[in-house]
């Protein structure tokens, strides 16, 4: 099977999380064959110039879709704190300066909210998921996923600012960073946005030629 659609990121663990939650949520998809990411094309990634996730994800979607001629799914994530106004919000991933350093991101957020105590921690992980076609068309869904921010990072199967997510209702208290990768996906503000999203990329999977 030839590629059908390409997801708009560089960032590999972001890929493995993408192909395991469309997996899921479309067992009859070969996700593997089907699926590629802008670096497995060679496509550079698309500067975030919007002010909401929804705005960034559609920028790089569409640019995706019109750069390679085939639909495109991006999705531009974050962290709101709620005592710091939602901020890091659309700068998460440059918060520390440099786009990507997680343990400077970590490193600084954590230093901020030094003296804030646990009851004023809530934050939440938030995403916009959007679809964009060759000709013109798109789609966004959102999802969010509600926590408490933790004193230091715990657990390794995240990234970003997941070992600092104290997930809520968790019996245990584990981060984002603790929990398994099923676990984290059925929860996760990217598990929510993209099984939302998966009916209309099986619509237009279905409509293509040869499908």
């Amino acid at each position: 099977m030839n590629a059908l659609l390409v997801l708009a990121t560089h960032n590999q663990n972001k890929v493995r999380e993408l192909r395991a939650i469309l997996r899921e949520a479309m067992p009859d998809l070969d996700v593997e064959a089907a699926l590629v990411s802008a670096a497995d094309l060679g496509v550079d990634e698309v500067r975030e110039t919007g002010v909401t996730f929804a705005e960034n994800a559609l920028l790089k979607a569409r640019a995706l879709a019109a750069g390679t001629g085939l639909p495109a799914i991006a999705d531009d994530s974050g962290l709101a704190v709620d005592v710091l106004g939602g901020a890091p919000g659309i700068f998460s991933a440059r918060w520390a300066g440099k786009h990507g350093d997680d343990v400077a991101n970590l490193k600084l957020l954590l230093a901020q909210l030094a003296d804030i105590p646990a009851e004023h921690r809530s934050a939440r992980f938030v995403c916009a998921a959007a679809l964009a076609t060759p000709d013109g068309r798109t789609h966004v869904e959102h999802g969010s996923f509600e926590g408490v921010l933790a004193d230091a990072p715990r657990g390794t199967n995240g990234f970003g600012y997941d070992p600092i997510l104290s997930v809520n209702g968790d019996p245990r208290g584990r981060t984002a960073a603790e929990l398994e990768p099923a676990e984290k996906n059925a929860l996760s503000h990217r598990g929510k946005a993209f099984r939302a999203l998966a009916p209309v990329v099986r619509q237009l999977l279905a409509e293509q030629p040869g499908r």
